[in-house]
């Protein structure tokens, strides 16, 4: 109907620019602004009515999303995630930091018997839950100050994977609904990762173990509920416990680095014919397992053949830095 109307509306115009930015407004309308209250308002609408489909109930909706609201900041942290904005030589000295080594000695033997039950049952050695623990949450000292169900709810309205991070809030809404979390009090990281293994909430809710037996799958507060679920994660991943991530290694003065990244694999055999070293110069260990060059900084930066188990790491979270970090804590454990 408003179509039928331009004619008399530029007609009506004052000045020729005039009608014709009276024509384009008419025509080509803005777009609603995704920073309106109003909007964001309307999509919570929506998602409480997925919710209830799936079981949430009107009382825990009302308890969750009652102070739910929009976090600039969340959407800053998504476009600055460290491992994309900090070399690997920065960011592993921040996280293989000598004063994490040290206390992940000493929680390595503080959980000693714990840790043994747990790579029993799941296949996962302890140095690696350890150096997992200490990477993800810093022994459990840093597991997010954001409101969760906010943090998920910006990311879903607004962020990049709007569709995924929809599907976790809702799952982080179902562990409301099942008792397994408070609300008023549920913190996260940015992303909307949980507890002291920095769980998304699906995985939470598929992998979450109540290991210490209380009834409860507890990654809050409970040091075997934590490290549990995250071996069983990892053993879900394809963990291999018979090997390890990989090594730091020498290369050769003219080597071609274009045999880097993880789409090229070649048996250990094979890369010390190439010439590389272990770093203190020995050779290579004889076991013929299959490898890939990672040089997480270039030619000029350290390089590294990783093994398996170095990809499902990166499974967990798909950063080289990451999986990086993880294998150089767990060697120094």
């Amino acid at each position: 109907m408003l179509l039928t109307r331009v004619p008399h509306l530029i007609g009506n115009a004052a000045c020729g620019p005039c009608r014709i930015l009276l024509l384009m407004l008419v025509l080509f309308p803005p777009a609603p602004s995704h920073g309106d209250p109003d909007s964001f308002t309307t999509w919570i609408d929506g998602l409480r009515a997925d919710a209830q489909r799936l079981g949430v109930s009107h009382a825990t909706l009302d308890a969750a999303l009652a102070d739910a609201a929009p976090i600039d900041r969340v959407l800053q942290l998504q476009e600055k995630q460290p491992e994309s904005t900090m070399s690997w030589a920065e960011y592993g000295r921040r996280v293989v930091s000598d004063d994490r080594i040290v206390r992940g000695k000493r929680m390595l033997e503080q959980h000693g018997d714990l840790l043994a039950k747990v790579a029993e049952k799941y296949g996962v050695q302890p140095r690696f839950l350890v150096a997992l623990w200490g990477v993800e949450s810093d022994f459990g000292h840093h597991t997010g100050d954001m409101p969760a169900v906010s943090a998920l709810a910006t990311l879903a309205w607004r962020g990049r994977r709007g569709d995924y991070f929809r599907g976790e809030l809702i799952e982080l809404l179902r562990a409301v609904e099942a008792g397994y979390a408070d609300p008023a009090h549920l913190q996260s990281s940015w992303a909307g990762a949980l507890g002291q293994c920095q769980f998304m909430p699906s995985n939470f809710r598929r992998f979450g173990v109540d290991f210490d037996g209380d009834g409860r799958r507890d990654i809050w507060t409970s040091t075997g509920d934590v490290l549990a679920s995250m071996a069983r994660f990892l053993a879900h991943l394809g963990w291999q416990d018979d090997e390890t991530w990989g090594r730091p290694v020498l290369l050769p003065a003219g080597f071609d680095t274009g045999l880097a990244g993880r789409d090229t694999r070649m048996r250990l055999t094979k890369w010390h014919e190439l010439g590389i070293l272990r770093l203190n110069g020995d050779a290579l260990p004889t076991r013929d397992l299959w490898a890939s060059l990672v040089l997480p900084d270039g030619a000029s930066g350290d390089a590294f053949l990783v093994y398996d188990d170095f990809f499902t790491l990166m499974r967990w979270n798909n950063s080289y830095h990451f999986a990086l970090s993880v294998g150089m804590l767990s060697d120094q454990l």
